[in-house]
């Protein structure tokens, strides 16, 4: 049964195959000397269908405001899904795993659900254009005109800091991939592609890159606005 609140299948690539791979590109890149370890087991599903990690949140969320224009993007009323895409990012601070929370992006107080899965956001007082309902990862691109997004702009207005130095407020080497491939560029810039598999690692040891399968309630989503 799900609960109304208010508030104030991981699929990994073979490893003998894709660790070697990986390593050699990152080797090749100078980002990293020693082997990939392998990601932690999967966490249970979220209500989108999507595992959630057995791990504490990376950090809290900033509240936005309606109107609030935050890097170029603003907090409205309403989602607009004219351009509609989904990305996942995975964070690993010296080999542990944390979560992205739900509510990133959603304007208070939080309207939403406590389901079996975990809570999910559903309403708040305004939208950015890059926002989370669930805390599984899944970053929601909902805009009203396609245009190119950034790691950069969900972190901005997520309100954690994001450098190759840094992560919030934790300072390192900060190692990023960008669907399964080195990111050797300022990770700030990588892009929100639709169904971009992003995982972010702050210091050593390094976890060999997680990928998801999206889930068919996400591309229905999406097809329902096109």
């Amino acid at each position: 049964m799900q609960r109304r609140f208010v508030q104030h299948r991981v699929v990994q690539h073979p490893r003998s195959r894709a660790l070697g791979v990986v390593l050699v590109a990152l080797i090749a890149a100078g980002a990293a000397s020693a082997a990939l370890r392998p990601p932690p087991p999967n966490g249970p599903l979220g209500p989108e269908g999507v595992p959630v990690p057995k791990a504490p949140v990376f950090s809290g969320v900033k509240a936005v405001q309606p109107g609030e224009t935050v890097d170029g993007v603003t907090c409205q009323p309403s989602e607009k899904i004219a351009f509609h895409l989904h990305a996942h990012l995975t964070l690993f601070v010296s080999g542990r795993a944390f979560q992205v929370p739900y509510g990133i992006g959603i304007g208070p107080p939080l309207q939403g659900y406590r389901t079996p899965r975990g809570p999910f956001a559903a309403a708040g007082s305004c939208f950015m254009w890059l926002h989370t309902h669930a805390s599984d990862g899944i970053i929601h691109v909902e805009a009203p005109k396609q245009q190119t997004f950034t790691l950069g702009q969900f972190f901005a207005i997520w309100g954690v800091p994001l450098s190759s130095e840094r992560l919030g407020g934790r300072h390192g080497k900060l190692t990023a991939f960008y669907n399964g491939k080195p990111w050797t560029a300022d990770p700030a810039k990588i892009p929100l592609t639709n169904e971009a598999q992003i995982q972010l690692e702050l210091g050593r040891p390094l976890i060999a890159p997680v990928h998801i399968a999206f889930p068919k309630a996400l591309a229905e989503s999406m097809a329902k606005t096109k």
